[in-house]
This record gives C-alpha cells, sequence and structure tokens, in this order.
C-alpha cells in the first residue's frame, strides 16, 4: 500500500447512532445527558469532533426529536463550546417495503420530505451536519437518498450557514458527488466520510479504501471509518492512506476482540494512541476549527424553527 501518512489527524467520535441497541451495550448513552456528556469525554480525550444522534429516553430506539437534539447541543456547547458538533441527517431516508405490495411502506418505514429532515439543523445551527449520498440495500430495508432530495437538504444546509459532512457509502456515491459539484449543488473542497464494511457497500479493506480514495476531488478533507470488527483497523489504514479517523458507540462496541469498550472515550483514547504510533499528531478541537474554518458558536437561543426556507 503506497503511504500518505496524515501527520495531522483530526478524530471524530460517534457518540451513538441510529442501529446499536443498549442490549448490544449497557453503556451506550440514551439520554441527552448521557449523550452530551459522552461527546464531552470524547472530547478531553482527543476528539476534535462529535457526531450526534438522539435517542428516546424511555425506550432507548432511535429519535428525530427536535427538543432531544436541542439539549444535547446546549450542554455541548456549555460544556466545551469550541469542540466541533456533527449532528445527523440521516433518519427520514429509510422505506421498508410491503411483503404484498412493495410499492407500500410497511412497518419501519421513516422516509420524509428532505425539509423535515434538516429542521433540526436550521434551529440550531450545529457546526456540520451529514449529508448521505447514498441509495442502497440495508438488510430488508432500503435508503434511499434521491439527487432531489440531496439538492434540497443541500440548499437548506447552505442557507443555514451549516457545513455538510457528506456521508459515502460506495464508489457510486463518489460519482454523484463529483456531479453535484459540477452542478454547483455543493461547495468545495468538499469534506467527507468513507464509510467502509457496510454489507451491502464499500468493503473495509486497503484496496477499496486507496480505490474511493483515488476518486475523491484532491482537495477533499475526508476520513475512512469501519464498522463492527473493522472500526479499528481502519483507524490504521486512514491514517496511512492520508486521512483522519473516527471511531465510536455508533460504529462499534467492542474495544477489543470479546470485551465490550468501557466508554466512547476509550475508543477515542485507543484511536489516538494508533495514530500517534504511526507518527501522527492529533488536532485539537481549536485547531480543526481552523482547518474547517468554523466559527465557534456559544450556547444561547436557537434560530426560530419556523422561519422560511
Amino acid at each position: 500500500m503506497i503511504s500518505r501518512l496524515s501527520e495531522r489527524v483530526m478524530i471524530t467520535c460517534a457518540v451513538t447512532g441510529n442501529h446499536m441497541r443498549p442490549d448490544q451495550h449497557p453503556r451506550l448513552p440514551v439520554t441527552p445527558k448521557e449523550i452530551a456528556d459522552s461527546a464531552l469525554e470524547a472530547g478531553e480525550a482527543g476528539a476534535a469532533i462529535v457526531h450526534v444522534h438522539v435517542r428516546d429516553p424511555h425506550t432507548g430506539r432511535p429519535s428525530m426529536e427536535i427538543g432531544l437534539y436541542h439539549r444535547v447541543v446546549e450542554h455541548i456547547r456549555a460544556g466545551n463550546p469550541q469542540l466541533i458538533i456533527n449532528l445527523t441527517t440521516r433518519p427520514g431516508g429509510r422505506f421498508v417495503p410491503s411483503q404484498f405490495d412493495p410499492k407500500t411502506a410497511a412497518a419501519g418505514t421513516t422516509l420524509l420530505p428532505p425539509e423535515k429532515r434538516v429542521e433540526h439543523i436550521v434551529m440550531l445551527r450545529p457546526d456540520l451536519c451529514t449529508l448521505d449520498l447514498n441509495t442502497m440495500n440495508a438488510g430488508q430495508e432500503v435508503v434511499i437518498n434521491t439527487p432531489y432530495s440531496i439538492s434540497r437538504m443541500a440548499e437548506i444546509i447552505r442557507a443555514a450557514g451549516v457545513r455538510p459532512e457528506l456521508e459515502l457509502f460506495d464508489t457510486g456515491d463518489i460519482a454523484l458527488c463529483r456531479d453535484l459539484l459540477e452542478q454547483n449543488v455543493l461547495e468545495g473542497p468538499i469534506l467527507c466520510s468513507l464509510v467502509m464494511g457496510v454489507r451491502y457497500g464499500m468493503q473495509a479493506s486497503p484496496e477499496a479504501l486507496l480505490h474511493a480514495r483515488n476518486n475523491l476531488p484532491a482537495d477533499s478533507v475526508w476520513t475512512a471509518c469501519g464498522v463492527g470488527r473493522s472500526a479499528f483497523p481502519m483507524v490504521a489504514q486512514s491514517v496511512l492512506a492520508g486521512g483522519n479517523i473516527r471511531v465510536g458507540l455508533e460504529d462499534a462496541v467492542y474495544i477489543e476482540s470479546g470485551v465490550l469498550a468501557p466508554s466512547n472515550a476509550a475508543m477515542v483514547r485507543k484511536a489516538r494512541g494508533i495514530a500517534q504510533a504511526l507518527g501522527a499528531a492529533i488536532v485539537t478541537p481549536e485547531e480543526a476549527r481552523e482547518r474547517l474554518d468554523l466559527p465557534v458558536r456559544p450556547a444561547g437561543s436557537p434560530v426560530p424553527l419556523r422561519r422560511q426556507i
């Protein structure tokens, strides 16, 4: 593998996610305070960016309630205003076809208009938010992100003054990214994550990573992350290939074979050690803000939700 060692690495911690269940990890952050506290601990351990989903505090299931996002964001900003907050916009893109009539949505379908998927972004104005470019199989479900939906979300995100972080699950997503750049739907240089190891997307191998990296626009700021058992191997592969790194309980629950991770912070510390052992320095939140040209957004009242967009 040809090395482009990343000498200065930003660490993202994906705190709780959408798919992990509390029965898979007893310390999975669920309540707004648990999620925010875990994000702050990850920052103390070396993360510059925290990627945030929210959950129903009573059931532990994924939620899209704006009030939950608000509580998490305000708690993080109050505790560490330099820590970069990246909110998800992924919920609202799943279609579950009915067994007897595949054009009819079955239970579990979450498809929403693009405007609804970014309401919390308009209201809370995080530093970053994800923008998924994938349409792909996910078990018996289908994730749907059409070019129109992506373009409309990108328009609203830009109007809110938030920078999108593109989530790329396969090489076709990279081709779509290039088209959207040519159409001025997206602005370069892009910030993106190569998501490796999802069953029907790019597999977590050095060959797949290098192929994806080599197809990105040359000025891209990118991270490669792996799910499950590929989480920590992908830390090393991303650093060696010139990228940044991401770990957290959204992506994996084990810190080593058969050992549940004590916390998100512990996963960040392990990733930090891997990167430093390879010769990379870890970027602070302040340095990451300068690199990404992000202003500090202090805790305070949110932007009115029903403003014209």
